[in-house]
């Protein structure tokens, strides 16, 4: 059956009844659970400025939740252009050492304008930018010196992970997907018609990667009564999906996407990405995906409720879990 994976962003629209710590308290509680019932994977996402309270530290969140876990791995989504290279190697380093080796970093390059203009970075620079802090990172865990803007430096001390945490690119476009062919050392796009592209260039260099892993619905949350579920969480789904469409559509960053403006949660409902479901209908989702697919948990998406939370996972833990085998990674 499929790997189990989580997924936060620390989002609290004004709306929310929940406060920024209780969120932030809840993400921690989860991971612990989440960790102990073998979930093997936890995304931390990245933006700035938002109004809601978007997660804008990634990495932070990362290490502080790999301190109350002991064997799921991180995936901080790092919009990397926003960081001095130097500056990331070392954070990585220790984030990876202290944690025992558990980081696996997604390189995004970013899309927002708002961002880039908060940072001062040109979003013409953002190509060049991934790619120095792709370079510098693997030079930089070597622990050896070396040159860096004209300058000899040397990065201590090496991450636990050799040669060093494996970074994985984002990407939503060709150009990035055939990019990560040669940059990274694996690729999380954003939709998984880019995947497509990616092995192609993979496949020009001698490496298959495989085919496409499939993912569960965007958001996932098991009930006993979806009807009501929807009423309930319905508000926060529409937030969370209206704030990824806006960013978009202001970015002009392509009118193929997984959030296309909603205007009522029947809408939303119908759409199809989010599925609010029973157990059964839980697990006949995870029998579908198959052992090397992706369940990913949004269990706060948008600010849902931590007790709204709480219940769905605890409903999965007792009535879908004894019926799915997880794959472990």
């Amino acid at each position: 059956m499929p790997h189990l994976r989580l997924s936060f962003d620390l989002r609290r629209p004004s709306f929310a009844s929940a406060t920024s710590a209780q969120l932030a308290e809840t993400v921690l509680d989860i991971c612990s659970w989440a960790d102990r019932l073998g979930f093997d994977l936890t995304y931390f996402g990245e933006h700035h400025g938002a109004a809601d309270g978007y997660l804008p530290s990634p990495l932070v969140a990362s290490g502080v939740a790999a301190g109350r876990t002991s064997r799921m791995k991180f995936r901080p989504i790092l919009l990397t252009p926003f960081y001095h290279p130097i500056r990331l190697a070392e954070d990585l380093a220790i984030a990876d050492l202290m944690s025992g080796g558990r980081m696996s970093p997604v390189f995004a390059a970013g899309y927002v304008h708002s961002e880039f203009e908060m940072y001062g970075v040109g979003r013409s620079e953002r190509r060049a930018r991934v790619i120095e802090a792709v370079e510098v990172c693997r030079k930089a865990w070597t622990g050896e010196p070396f040159e860096f803007r004209g300058e000899t430096v040397r990065v201590t001390p090496r991450p636990a992970q050799r040669p060093g945490p494996p970074i994985i690119m984002a990407g939503a476009a060709e150009a990035p997907a055939r990019r990560a062919a040669h940059l990274g050392d694996g690729f999380d796009p954003a939709e998984p018609q880019f995947w497509d592209w990616y092995r192609d260039e993979c496949l020009k260099l001698g490496n298959d990667p495989g085919p496409w892993v499939p993912r569960g619905p965007t958001f996932l949350h098991v009930t006993h009564d979806p009807d009501a579920a929807w009423a309930e969480v319905g508000p926060n789904l529409m937030h969370a999906g209206n704030t990824y469409a806006k960013w978009i559509a202001e970015s002009g960053h392509g009118t193929s996407n997984w959030y296309p403006p909603i205007n009522s949660v029947d809408e939303l409902r119908a759409g199809g990405a989010y599925q609010l479901v029973t157990p059964e209908q839980c697990i006949a989702i995870a029998d579908e995906l198959g052992a090397d697919g992706h369940l990913i948990f949004r269990p706060l998406f948008g600010g849902t409720d931590p007790e709204r939370a709480w219940a769905s996972l605890r409903l999965f833990e007792s009535e879908v879990l004894p019926h799915i085998e997880v794959t472990e990674a």
